[in-house]
């Protein structure tokens, strides 16, 4: 599922889209770029930053594909390493 306009026109998003599809802050949308979480790109001159639909589809594939792991992580036997070590 891309985030594109019907058309097909929109590659790129702004920050405000982001956090608008991610239901979060333009604030919180650009501290996931600045921190390099979120790949972005500065365009022209006073440099606003455009995240491409793709890139952010990836990113949420990318967190659904971490919470999955973790939630098998934390219903593993050995989910507890002090255990696998015999906590002397």
């Amino acid at each position: 599922m891309t985030h594109s306009d019907p058309a097909g026109l929109a590659r790129f998003l702004t920050l405000a889209d982001v956090a608008t599809v991610l239901a979060i802050s333009v604030h919180q949308a650009y501290a996931l770029v600045r921190s390099g979480e979120l790949p972005a790109i500065k365009i022209g001159a006073s440099g606003h930053w455009r995240v491409e639909n793709a890139v952010l589809d990836a990113y949420i594939a990318g967190k659904y594909e971490e919470n999955r792991r973790r939630g098998m992580w934390q219903q593993a036997e050995y989910a507890d390493v002090a255990e696998l070590f015999g906590d002397r």
